[in-house]
């Protein structure tokens, strides 16, 4: 029996499909947010001050922690320590040098070693109790009996020094009235590079070293002091003896005037 043919067509049902469109779905980005930068601003947008990360006053809270500040001058605390032992009574007299004190510095306050004298304008010397207070702090280990010795030969090497600075300060004119001390530094780590060349051939190094700082009508002028152990005395084995090594600082000026001296023009 035969079958008749089914009439030809596209097998795909046209009229149940739907109109041609973009596959994306652009409604949902029409409400998306506005857009903006990933990096969130805001968090900077009050940013703290800028600070030092390092607690500069630490070092000197370590040793006086009531202490408010620091004399520039000599780099000791502005109140003196004349707090008494409990073992023995140290004297708390001081005794006023003969080094003139700059001017510019008359308002820093009275400091320990040594400090400005209202009457004379001089610097003015720790006393027993001070000096004792001192080295207790710079974590030595000093002995109270030894004060009555250990201050009055303080306060000669630094009488010396002031000695040693005029003789160079002869090869300057000053109409200012002479010069006067206007701060100075220990630098006992701080070796000098003369020491240290000496040190080579055979000397030995100087057990402190000092920057004192001259006011010479108003220009500050800086000098180096090397301190050593002196010869011993035949006769008096047991009085101690220095030597101060005592010359303006390697500037141009210093350089010129170490010159002078040396050729004695």
């Amino acid at each position: 029996m035969a079958v008749e043919p089914a009439s030809s067509g596209c097998p795909v049902d046209h009229a149940k499909s739907e109109p041609a469109k973009c596959p994306v779905d652009h409604t949902t980005s029409a409400k998306s947010e506005p857009a903006k930068c990933p990096i969130d601003h805001t968090a900077n947008a009050k940013p703290e001050a800028a600070t030092c990360p390092v607690d500069h006053t630490s070092s000197l809270k370590a040793f006086l922690p009531n202490a408010p500040s620091v004399n520039p001058s000599n780099n000791m605390p502005l109140v003196p320590e004349q707090t008494p032992t409990d073992t023995s009574h140290l004297s708390t007299h001081r005794t006023i040098s003969s080094i003139p004190r700059a001017a510019r510095y008359e308002s820093a306050g009275p400091s320990e070693c040594p400090a400005l004298d209202s009457q004379t304008d001089n610097w003015v010397y720790p006393s027993e109790q001070m000096f004792y207070n001192a080295m207790k702090r710079k974590n030595w280990s000093p002995h109270e009996s030894d004060m009555k010795t250990v201050v009055p030969i303080h306060n000669v090497v630094n009488e010396m020094c002031w000695a040693r600075i005029l003789e160079w300060e002869q090869m300057h004119e000053n109409k200012c009235g002479g010069p006067r001390l206007l701060r100075f530094e220990g630098k006992i780590k701080n070796v000098t590079p003369k020491a240290r060349l000496r040190s080579f051939v055979g000397y030995q190094l100087p057990f402190d070293r000092h920057d004192w700082t001259v006011d010479r009508c108003g220009k500050p002028v800086r000098y180096v002091i090397d301190f050593y152990q002196g010869k011993t005395d035949p006769k008096n084995p047991n009085a101690p003896s220095f030597f101060l090594d005592v010359r303006p600082a390697l500037t141009v000026e210093g350089a010129w005037d170490r010159t002078r001296r040396f050729f004695g023009f």
